[in-house]
C-alpha cells in the first residue's frame, strides 16, 4: 500500500482536474497588440484562415473535421475554430491536429500571442497550470514575466505559453518646459490645444430645422496622421502670441494601459500554460516549485508567486475530498465498534479499505487513465463497500465464538461458508461495471474514472480480504490471551 500510494503522489503518475475526453472543437486564439486597426486585424485574419485552409487540403482533414470557422472579436482578438467530428468517426485527436495546426499558421507578423486551446466539455475551458507573479515595481514584473515565459518555452511539455499582461496603447505624453510657464501656459491649456488640433475645437453651432449642427474645426487629416507634423504645430499663448509647440512643452513616448491587475495592492501578472500530455502536469509544477521559480525569484528580489488554474483547484478539492473521507472513516469505525462491542476488530475490518485504494491505482494504471477528482471520488466510494466482505465474514466468526467454537474454528467455518456469497458478490458488482469502464461514448468518459475506482477496487481488495482478514483475526486472538496471559488470568474469548 506504501508503495503504489507513493507511486500514485509522485510525479510519475498524471493526477489532473477532470478526465480528458476528446474535444469536439479546437480554438486558435491570436491576440493582437492594443491599438490595432481592423484592417490589420482582418490581414491577420485572412492570413490565419487560409493556412488553415491549406492544412485541411494537404492532410485531407475533412475526414476528421466538419470546417473551418473564423471571428474577429472586436480589432483585438481573432477567433479561428475547428469543429471536429465526433471521437468514433475520425482517426486523429484533437492533439494531433492542433500539432499541424501550429505548424502550418508558423510566426505571425505583429501579434502579440497565439494559443491553441482544445475545448473538452466541463472543466476543460481552464489551463492546466497558471502562475501569478506580483511585485511592487512595474518595469521588474515585466522583465520577471518574459524571463519566466522565455524559461517556460524550454519545458518539452510545455505548450502555448500566453499571460494576461495588456500593454495597451502607444500615447505621447507632453510636459511643459519653465519657459512654456513663463508665457502663461498650463497644463490644462496645452492640454486643451492639443485635443482641438487632433479632435477638434467648437467653432459654431448651425440649426438646421430641428437639429443642431456643430462645427468643429481640426487639422487636416494627412497632419493628424503622421507625428512628424508635430514639429510644425504652434500653441497660443493668452497673450495671444503662437509658439513652437516643441519649444514650450517636451515630447516622451508612453503606453496607456488598458487593464492593471493588483493582487494585494501589488501588480500582478498571470501566466498560462497547456501541458501535453495532461498526465505530465505533476511533473511540470514539481519542476516550476524546485527549481525555476526560486530561481526568478532571486534574479528578481521582491518577487512573489502563486499558483492558480484547474490544478490549483484540484489540490484544494482534493484537501476537501480528504477531510471528509477521514471524517467518513470514524463514522463508519464507530457504527462498526457499537455493533462488534469490541474496539479493535472494526480496525480489521477497516484494513479493507487500503488495498481497495491499491487496486483503484493499479486499475488506473493498467487501463491507462491518469488519476482525476473523479477518480478520488470512486476511492471514497469503494471505502463503503470493501468493508462489506471482512464484516459478513468477521460477524459469521464472532456468532460461532458465542456457540462456543474456537477461535481457529470460528473463523475457518466463516472463511468456508461466507467465501461463495463474498466471490458472487464481488463479481457481480466488478462485471455490472464492465460495460461502463470499456464505454466509448463522450458522455461516459467523465464516469469512467469512477468505475474503474470502484471495479478494480473491490476486486483486488477481496483476494487480499479472503486471506488477511482470518490471520489477523487470529492474531487478534493470540494478543488478547497473551494480555489475560500477563495479567495472570485464565486465557479467556474476547
Amino acid at each position: 500500500f506504501v508503495l503504489i500510494a507513493a507511486y500514485a503522489l509522485s510525479s510519475h503518475m498524471g493526477t489532473i482536474m477532470m478526465p480528458v475526453v476528446s474535444a469536439d472543437e479546437i480554438e486558435a486564439g491570436v491576440r493582437m497588440p492594443t491599438g490595432t486597426t481592423p484592417a490589420q486585424s482582418a490581414e491577420i485574419a485572412r492570413i490565419v484562415t487560409e493556412a488553415s485552409v491549406r492544412m485541411f487540403e494537404e492532410h485531407d482533414l475533412y475526414r476528421v473535421a466538419e470546417g473551418i470557422k473564423t471571428n474577429v472579436r472586436g480589432q483585438s482578438f481573432i477567433d479561428v475554430e475547428i469543429v471536429m467530428k465526433p471521437p468514433d468517426q475520425r482517426d486523429m485527436t484533437a492533439e494531433q491536429v492542433i500539432e499541424l495546426w501550429r505548424q502550418s499558421i508558423g510566426d505571425l507578423p505583429g501579434v502579440d500571442q497565439v494559443t491553441f486551446r482544445a475545448e473538452r466539455g466541463p472543466g476543460g475551458h481552464r489551463r492546466p497550470i497558471s502562475v501569478a507573479l506580483s511585485h511592487t515595481d512595474e518595469k521588474t514584473l515585466q522583465d520577471a514575466t518574459r524571463a519566466f515565459i522565455e524559461r517556460l518555452e524550454q519545458f518539452q511539455n510545455v505548450k502555448d505559453v500566453s499571460d494576461n499582461y495588456n500593454r495597451g496603447k502607444a500615447q505621447y505624453e507632453f510636459d511643459l518646459r519653465p519657459e512654456g510657464r513663463v508665457l502663461g501656459l498650463t497644463d490644462e491649456s496645452l492640454g486643451r490645444q492639443l485635443r482641438g488640433a487632433f479632435y477638434g475645437s467648437l467653432a459654431l453651432r448651425i440649426l438646421r430645422g430641428t437639429d443642431e449642427v456643430e462645427v468643429l474645426v481640426k487639422l487636416p487629416d494627412e497632419q493628424r496622421a503622421d507625428i512628424h507634423h508635430l514639429e510644425d504645430l504652434v500653441v497660443q499663448t493668452p497673450d495671444g502670441v503662437e509658439v513652437p509647440l516643441l519649444d514650450v512643452a517636451e515630447l516622451r513616448e508612453g503606453t496607456s494601459l488598458s487593464r492593471i491587475n493588483r493582487r494585494n495592492g501589488r501588480r500582478a501578472v498571470q501566466i498560462s500554460m497547456d501541458v501535453e500530455p495532461r498526465g505530465a502536469v505533476t511533473q511540470v509544477i514539481a519542476a516550476l516549485r524546485s527549481s525555476t521559480l526560486p530561481q526568478l525569484e532571486k534574479d528578481y528580489p521582491g518577487l512573489t508567486f502563486q499558483f492558480e488554474g484547474s490544478d490549483a483547484e484540484r489540490r484544494e478539492a482534493t484537501e476537501s475530498l480528504v477531510e471528509n473521507f477521514l471524517l467518513a472513516l470514524v463514522v463508519i469505525y464507530s457504527l462498526l465498534a457499537i455493533a462488534f462491542r469490541k474496539y479493535i476488530q472494526p480496525l480489521v475490518v477497516l484494513v479493507a479499505i487500503p488495498f481497495g485504494i491499491v487496486g483503484a491505482v493499479l486499475g488506473h494504471i493498467w487501463l491507462g487513465y491518469d488519476l482525476s477528482l473523479v477518480s478520488m471520488m470512486g476511492i471514497i466510494a469503494l471505502s463503503g463497500v470493501v468493508i462489506n466482505d471482512s464484516l459478513i465474514m468477521l460477524d459469521y466468526a464472532n456468532r460461532r465464538r458465542s456457540e462456543g467454537a474456537d477461535a481457529l474454528t470460528a473463523i475457518s467455518e466463516a472463511g468456508t461458508r461466507r467465501f461463495r456469497p463474498i466471490l458472487l458478490t464481488t463479481l457481480t458488482t466488478f462485471g455490472g461495471l464492465v460495460p461502463l469502464i470499456f464505454e466509448t461514448s463522450l458522455q461516459a468518459q467523465y464516469i469512467i474514472p469512477m468505475a474503474i475506482s470502484l471495479g478494480f477496487g473491490i476486486l483486488f481488495s477481496t483476494a487480499i480480504i479472503l486471506v488477511l482478514v482470518p490471520c489477523l483475526y487470529l492474531i487478534l486472538e493470540d494478543g488478547v490471551q497473551v494480555a489475560n496471559w500477563l495479567k495472570g488470568s485464565q486465557p479467556q474469548d474476547d
